[in-house]
């Protein structure tokens, strides 16, 4: 029966050159021909090498005579994973110089005496970012215990080059693995299509989905899909909507990882709206969008400056009994504290805390530090700032920043809660922090003198002046010898000034007994009497 083209032909380049590759057409009595391949089922995080939990799927093969692969992985997986599982805690537990000893412990254990066992280890040094003692171990030593490499051999292999970044090797590997008579897996083949696409040789990715095809594999979803995100890593998000656009008229039928790859290539560059579109098709064929759908268009929208849409979002992901994630809630706290929206980013902090996160460090203090300076416009901030920072201090694994310190300290002095800011201003010194900046001094010697409390304000140059190699500024000088001045303290004045000279800065405001007039004279009045 001659084959039929399961898409239909295209004038776009990328879709001329795709739909045409022969894993795109049918032959029905191919389709009679299936066997047991083992793949790799893809995480909803990552649809790559890295999550390797074994799953059975059929494939469909030329009839022709090949070597299929094992069916040994079908017999107890849990006890294959926990053998390999096993092996992996094992080499983890070693140092990584001291590694390469475990083939010469796993030799006297006889863990090579048939091939199954020889690539539980290869797999486990694979798991274990140990792929170079994998390579090493197959090309050295498979022959001298007379063993033949099957096809999950060879894709264990062909993982470990990729992990490596080196895709033409692995690439060579695939072509001898057939030469030789064995047909990859359909795993196997997007491993490889997979990282090309990550790397953005997205040339190269195609060119093993011809090869793919030319062997009688077929493409799956999870193929294409590492595909959708190569043409929107490299920028041809267009191209990659076109390309879902014909997945969904094929056999191979797309699923959400199809629509969040494309939906996270138009947040990239600023099309979210097209993005929130993708989604709506998505949910009228029925899909469920999962939590990375939903952090693909927090991050889409708050890069555009819209982070408020993402609280309606967040409602909306919540209705539909999607429950947001950290990613979730820390993209959406970034992008409101990032355009100023103070108010809408404590409610979505106190909705995270309920939730059972903890917020990292440095968002903490970026947070802390937006509030601080917003509620010098709005005095009811003030309260959330200080609840804020005594969570901090409560938090050991929450270091709160000298600057954030600072901040604190200046909108404490602004807000006229002096007490306050002297006590975390000697905090702060007492605990060892690096030395505020001299702002924070002279807000606090400013909001003191304006209080009158200038003998306070002395204390706090005092503070400064321990200091080594720091230098109080002019501002501190001058605001105290105003004050004094003013109290008719003209010797304390004179006091401060002569310390400014000798540390070498000349004041603007100098003693002045002309300030004392009405003092003098009020005290000859009472000699007088």
């Amino acid at each position: 029966m001659p084959c039929q083209p399961v898409f239909s032909s295209h004038p776009s380049s990328l879709g001329s050159l795709i739909f045409s590759s022969p894993c795109f057409f049918r032959n029905n009595q191919q389709d009679k021909l299936l066997l047991h391949a083992t793949t790799i089922s893809f995480s909803a995080r990552n649809q790559s090498e890295s999550n390797l939990s074994i799953v059975p799927n059929g494939v469909s093969v030329v009839d022709r005579p090949i070597n299929e692969e094992p069916n040994s992985m079908e017999f107890d997986r849990r006890n294959a994973r926990s053998r390999v599982q096993n092996l992996v805690d094992r080499i983890r537990a070693l140092p990584i110089s001291e590694r390469i000893r475990i083939i010469h412990v796993f030799e006297k254990e006889q863990a090579f005496q048939n091939l199954s066992g020889f690539n539980d280890v290869l797999l486990a040094l694979f798991i274990a970012d140990e792929p170079d003692l994998a390579l090493n171990l197959f090309f050295s030593n498979i022959s001298s215990y007379n063993l033949m490499p099957d096809s999950w051999t060879f894709a264990i292999i062909i993982k470990c080059h990729c992990k490596k970044n080196d895709l033409d090797e692995a690439k060579r590997v695939l072509e001898n693995m057939v030469e030789i008579g064995f047909l990859p897996s359909v795993a196997t083949f997007t491993v490889l299509i997979n990282s090309f696409c990550r790397r953005g040789k997205l040339q190269k990715a195609i060119e093993i989905l011809e090869f793919m095809g030319r062997v009688g594999c077929k493409a799956n979803i999870q193929t294409y899909n590492c595909l959708l995100k190569g043409l929107c890593y490299v920028g041809r998000v267009e191209d990659a909507y076109e390309f879902l656009m014909k997945i969904k008229k094929s056999l191979v039928k797309p699923d959400i990882y199809s629509f969040t790859a494309v939906m996270d290539g138009f947040c990239k560059v600023g099309r979210s709206d097209e993005a929130m579109e993708l989604l709506d098709e998505a949910l009228e064929m029925g899909m469920t969008p999962n939590v990375v759908t939903f952090n693909t268009l927090f991050n889409g929208y708050c890069k555009e400056g819209r982070p408020i849409e993402g609280i309606s979002l967040l409602k909306n992901m919540r209705e539909r009994n999607c429950i947001p994630d950290y990613i979730s809630y820390s993209t959406l706290l970034h992008g409101l504290l990032k355009w100023g929206k103070i108010q809408a980013a404590l409610g979505v902090y106190r909705e995270m805390v309920e939730a059972g996160f903890e917020v990292g460090e440095r968002m903490m203090n970026t947070f802390l530090r937006g509030v601080c300076m917003r509620s010098r416009k709005e005095e009811g901030l003030l309260k959330d700032a200080h609840e804020l920072f005594e969570k901090m201090t409560r938090n050991e694994g929450c270091a709160i920043y000298p600057n954030t310190y600072g901040l604190l300290i200046q909108t404490l002095c602004v807000a006229k809660e002096v007490d306050k800011a002297l006590m975390y201003l000697n905090e702060m010194v007492g605990i060892g922090y690096s030395p505020p900046r001299m702002i924070t001094f002279n807000s606090v010697i400013r909001v003191l003198c304006s209080e009158g409390r200038v003998d306070e304000a002395v204390s706090v140059l005092v503070l400064i002046c321990k200091e080594e190699r720091r230098i109080p500024s002019r501002i501190c000088y001058n605001l105290l010898i105003h004050e004094f001045n003013r109290q008719g303290r003209w010797l304390d004045s004179c006091t401060v000034y002569g310390a400014a000279l000798k540390r070498g800065v000349i004041p603007h405001k100098r003693p002045s007994k002309q300030l004392f007039k009405p003092v003098l004279l009020r005290c000859e009045k009472i000699i007088r009497v």
